[in-house]
């Protein structure tokens, strides 16, 4: 039985993109007979990142996980995030010649230059060095691929993502109080980064329905007074809610896919959303979605799309798809290197 090894800054109680997608592939992994260890922020000391005081950062972990690595003899190992565990986990595997890859899920040159508006090319250089000393880097678009190569990342590898299509499957008739039609839509983390006021700001008539949270919940619920703000949603929840949706609006410039897209599609809504990575690796354009600079525009042009070409475009979008690509881009260990 192979052994792998998943080092991940974000993990549970977080809710967001990163979470999601190793939590479900894990499970088709132990299926298929691989013996896999998550190693996440909650088996360190840990302290409350400033900017997100909801998000828990491991202290000092170097020690610990050289420890853990050495006792799990992983056949491979890859790391999820570049926050003080992935620094940790990189710099441990560089010591110890171990290969390693990484993933490319979260853009935070563009997240510094949303919140600050600086720091973009020094990001960048730190990212292309954390992630250049692994095998491969996995990025889920070719739009981000090409991004990714223009800043002098090298070794990049395709791992799209996926959707439960089972899970999400549009509710007829879900047990909630009607909304005002239509329904437009924005589901995830509520932060600057995401953009969620482009969306509260847009002239739309009917219900804007915000599913989700985060620290800018409060300050655009005071802001916002005529929009739904129901919180986070998982599970069938989550699907009931979106089954009383028309359109779901996508503002965020920052993605490097998006899975709340494919999600919102698996339910038949179509999605609004500009013209940049992620959105446009999904979408085919006045099919399933509209893209463009004008959300307004777009999401009203939405409503006269075809429910069954944006499940359509879902089921073409899997989890299994998605770990087959994840199990061919790790770098497996030769049987005789033992870690030590």
């Amino acid at each position: 039985m192979q052994k792998i090894a998943i080092i991940s800054d974000a993990w549970h109680p977080q809710v967001n993109g990163v979470v999601r997608t190793y939590e479900m592939m894990v499970p088709i992994l132990k299926a298929r007979g691989y013996q896999v260890s998550v190693i996440h922020p909650g088996l360190f000391p840990t302290m409350p990142f400033p900017l997100y005081p909801e998000i828990r950062l491991a202290l000092f972990p170097k020690k610990r996980l050289t420890r853990m690595l050495r006792d799990l003899q992983p056949d491979a190992i890859h790391i999820a995030v570049s926050g003080p565990l992935g620094f940790a986990a990189r710099s441990i595997c560089k010591r110890e010649g171990w290969p390693f890859t990484t993933a490319y899920h979260t853009h935070f040159a563009h997240y510094t230059e949303v919140r600050f508006g600086a720091f973009f090319s020094t990001v960048y250089a730190v990212l292309r060095a954390f992630h250049n000393a692994g095998r491969s880097t996995m990025v889920a678009t070719e739009s981000l691929r090409k991004e990714l190569y223009s800043h002098g990342f090298t070794n990049l590898a395709l791992w799209p993502l996926g959707v439960d299509v089972n899970l999400f499957t549009r509710n007829p008739a879900p047990q909630l109080p009607p909304l005002e039609k239509p329904v437009y839509v924005l589901f995830g983390r509520l932060a600057p980064e995401k953009d969620p006021e482009e969306f509260l700001r847009l002239p739309l008539k009917g219900t804007k329905l915000i599913i989700g949270d985060g620290p800018e919940r409060k300050r655009l619920e005071a802001a916002y007074p005529e929009a739904r703000f129901v919180g986070y949603k998982e599970g069938r929840e989550l699907v009931d809610w979106l089954s009383l949706c028309d359109v779901a609006v996508f503002p965020s410039r920052t993605e490097t896919f998006g899975l709340v897209i494919v999600e919102a599609l698996s339910c038949g809504i179509p999605v609004a959303a500009h013209r940049v990575v992620g959105p446009q690796d999904i979408i085919t354009d006045g099919v399933d979605g509209v893209l463009g600079e004008d959300l307004k525009e777009a999401a009203e042009q939405c409503l006269t799309l075809d429910r069954e070409a944006c499940r359509e475009k879902a089921l073409s979008f899997s989890w299994e798809r998605s770990t087959d690509a994840f199990v061919r881009n790790l770098a497996f260990r030769q049987a005789a290197q033992v870690l030590e």
